[in-house]
């Protein structure tokens, strides 16, 4: 029954001028399971333990790597968001002291020209 619908797809293929998939898989269906571990490999949805292990090792260092970049950039944001409390307090203590000033019956400098 595998074979017939194999062997369905491959003539499939060969109408629609598809690709060859139906032909290689008929070609390593002779060899049973073997073939078909074959094919699977050749396709990537098998793989020897070596390259999962590599493939596991590389993702984990990406996560450390993307875990530090997170915990500088929260860093960054929180140096950020003092520096704007300290402009904001700078700001805040300028215009008291411009405010008192007036009060106190000082007048700025101008330049010439302006009221």
């Amino acid at each position: 029954m595998v074979t017939e619908l194999i062997r369905a797809l491959a003539a499939a293929d060969e109408a629609s001028g598809a690709a060859d998939l139906g032909k290689m898989i008929g070609g390593f269906a002779q060899y049973g399971v073997v073939g078909l571990i074959v094919v699977l490999l050749i396709f990537g949805i098998l793989v020897p333990k070596y390259v999962m292990a590599g493939l596991m090792a590389e993702k984990d260092n990406w996560r450390s790597a993307f875990e530090q970049e997170r915990a500088a950039h929260q860093v960054t944001r929180e140096q950020l968001a003092k520096a704007e409390e300290r402009g904001d307090v700078a700001t805040e203590q300028g215009r008291a002291m411009n405010a008192l000033l007036l009060e106190l019956g000082h007048r700025p400098n101008t330049a010439p020209g302006s009221v």
